[in-house]
């Protein structure tokens, strides 16, 4: 064997929002990396701020990721605004869009990088394919809460935030019986409702509005007035942040109260319109980034150390452009570009989610 022979190494980074399970990733890389292949693991942190800028990278070894499995959160940060392709620079005191892909593919060289696993959502592979179209190594691991990724049945970070979700709809079926109220838990999803639909079914809501279908309340106000015919004198509502009335927009609101592109405040707005056009007293919860955080569930766990020991054997292979995903039961894996061009992965209306849903009774706004 060769002793000057340079030792093979993987850069691994995480971009876009955080989710529970990203840990399990890294350490699966790490683990399968030194122990399969006797590769090194080079950490970028914050995302791909890391590769335009690699001065804070860390190699990992056993030791750095030791006890990670259920921690939440990311060992090497997370950004949603690190686009090497437009990315903010101050140039003679002003602030600049510069294109810095090519000092991204650079550093790759520099820091003799024979791949790079990404680990992120639409965005962060959205921009994985494009610098695998300039040449860069890499190979994508599907995260996000939403599961609005396509090109994968399912992404690891989405069965924990339906857990949270559902665990939060049920403490809120006391305070609702309690006072005869309706209760609208709005949640996370963006334009999918992934989450809400799921929760929704787990904790027995009587209403959920989703993204995919748009609504009326009227249902919703019968709904309530049905239940209390039958004694029961509350309601509950998996709501979704993306959701619409019928003829109607998204609703975006920032946390100041401002319009911006984050969307928010439609729980409160039905809340609202329900204590207004039929006396109803409502009120509304938003979960936020509680969906984000905490420990990953075993399934999230699971799934998550899959994909990276998945996108580890990609790499390995030299399988670049690539996307590891869960195929029924199995790991298997995707071009990034077809996975790109089948995002968002939505919610099918007349699916079998729906379908069920609708047999327990559940109302969605549309009937």
């Amino acid at each position: 064997m060769d002793s000057n022979r340079r030792k093979r190494r993987i850069g691994i980074l995480t971009g876009g929002g955080d989710a529970p399970g990203l840990n399990a990733v890294i350490r699966a890389v790490v683990h399968t990396a030194m122990n399969e292949f006797n590769v090194e693991v080079l950490g970028l942190r914050n995302g791909f701020d890391g590769l335009v800028e690699p001065e804070d990278m860390i190699v990992l070894s056993h030791s750095e990721v030791r006890g990670i499995l259920s921690h939440g959160g990311t060992i090497l940060g997370a950004a949603n605004r690190g686009n090497p392709f437009s990315r903010k620079t101050i140039v003679n005191n002003k602030e600049v869009i510069s294109d810095m892909s090519e000092q991204a593919l650079d550093n790759i060289e520099k820091l003799q990088l024979d791949s790079i696993i990404v680990v992120g959502g639409d965005g962060t592979l959205t921009i994985s394919k494009a610098l695998y179209d300039k040449g860069a190594p890499i190979v994508g691991v599907p995260k996000t809460i939403d599961n609005d990724m396509g090109g994968t049945d399912v992404t690891f970070g989405f069965d924990t935030a339906m857990r949270t979700a559902a665990e939060a709809l049920d403490k809120l079926h006391t305070t609702a019986e309690s006072h005869s109220r309706a209760m609208i838990l709005e949640l996370m999803g963006r334009n999918a409702g992934w989450i809400a639909l799921g929760a929704g079914i787990a904790s027995g809501a009587d209403s959920i509005l989703i993204p995919e279908i748009p609504f009326d309340l009227t249902p919703v106000i019968n709904r309530f007035e049905e239940r209390a015919a039958n004694g029961s004198n509350f309601n509950i509502m998996s709501v979704a942040e993306g959701s619409r009335p019928k003829g109607g927009k998204q609703q975006y609101k920032d946390d100041a109260g401002l319009y911006s592109g984050r969307l928010g405040g439609i729980g409160q707005t039905i809340a609202d319109e329900l204590r207004v056009d039929s006396g109803i007293d409502s009120r509304c919860t938003v979960l936020g980034h509680l969906q984000r955080g905490g420990s990953p569930t075993p399934y999230d766990r699971w799934l998550a150390t899959l994909y990276g020991a998945g996108a580890t054997r990609l790499a390995m292979a030299g399988a670049y452009g690539m996307m590891v995903n869960l195929q029924g039961r199995e790991i298997g894996s995707i071009s990034l570009s077809d996975a790109v061009a089948q995002t968002p992965k939505l919610v099918n209306p007349d699916g079998d989610l729906i379908t069920a849903a609708r047999g327990l009774g559940i109302v969605f706004g549309d009937e």
